[in-house]
């Protein structure tokens, strides 16, 4: 099970170095429970040196698909890597809202990551009108064909992960019901089953990414499908994401 904190734009150079050193406490005792953290690009390395010896992995919030150039702001992998970074969050909903990041530049993005060997994060998921018309499936479907198309290379689940996060459900206070969840879920790895075989898609990561919360967290992580949590609000606190680190080590221990 993964548990890692996307703590978007939020944070300075101290408090992110403060909050990296509060969830290393926090997930200490949590050893069934991969952790990871995703600060924002400038204070990569100070949180770097403070995992430094510590289970809790480092990961990034976006990155270009090309190894350089003139591409003024952005962040290529190599950058990344250079840095520690183990996880790239990839094809976020606010990055396609406010950015105008599409299915295309996604798919650039996890082939650019898996090549490298970043492990990306791939998210999906549908707004609110898209459920309203039933529409959640078409919709889902389509953004993993297009992240997944074309890998080649990749054998092993562990070199990618995906996140649904119902975007109607991201800073909102709203949640998927833990059936909406898993019923979503089950289907996102019926269709990768259908790309990579049955094997693969049973070993992959697909984390819940829509306010996950301590409250919801253990009927979340109790449904088959549910492999861990992309947490953004809650992961700002330390004691907070401890308790979601520990919900998901209670759920691992059966």
């Amino acid at each position: 099970m993964l548990i890692a904190g996307n703590w978007k734009m939020n944070t300075n150079a101290a408090s992110a170095v403060e909050l990296a050193q509060g969830i290393i406490q926090e997930s200490a005792d949590a050893a069934a429970v991969r952790v990871a953290v995703c600060p924002p690009a400038p204070f990569l390395s100070g949180v770097r040196a403070a995992l430094k010896g510590s289970r809790v992995r480092l990961g990034a919030q976006n990155m270009y698909w090309a190894d350089h150039g003139a591409f003024t702001g952005e962040v290529s992998a190599q950058m990344l890597l250079s840095v520690g970074c183990h996880y790239v969050i990839l094809g976020h909903s606010e990055r396609r809202q406010h950015f105008g990041e599409t299915d295309g530049g996604v798919s650039s993005k996890v082939k650019q990551a898996v090549r490298t060997g970043l492990i990306p994060i791939i998210c999906v998921g549908e707004r609110l009108n898209h459920r309203k018309t039933g529409k959640e499936q078409q919709v889902v479907a389509t953004q993993v064909k297009h992240a997944l198309e074309d890998l080649k290379k990749i054998q092993s689940p562990s070199s990618l992960v995906i996140a649904y996060e119902p975007v109607w459900a991201i800073g909102t206070g709203e949640t998927a019901t833990p059936e909406q969840a898993q019923t979503m879920h089950r289907f996102i790895r019926s269709l990768v089953s259908r790309q990579f075989g049955k094997n693969f898609a049973s070993g992959l990561h697909i984390l819940y990414g829509g306010s996950m919360k301590p409250s919801n967290a253990k009927d979340l992580l109790r449904q088959k499908d549910v492999d861990g949590g992309l947490i953004g609000g809650a992961s700002l606190k330390s004691e907070v994401f401890g308790q979601i680190i520990h919900a998901a080590q209670e759920v691992q221990q059966g």
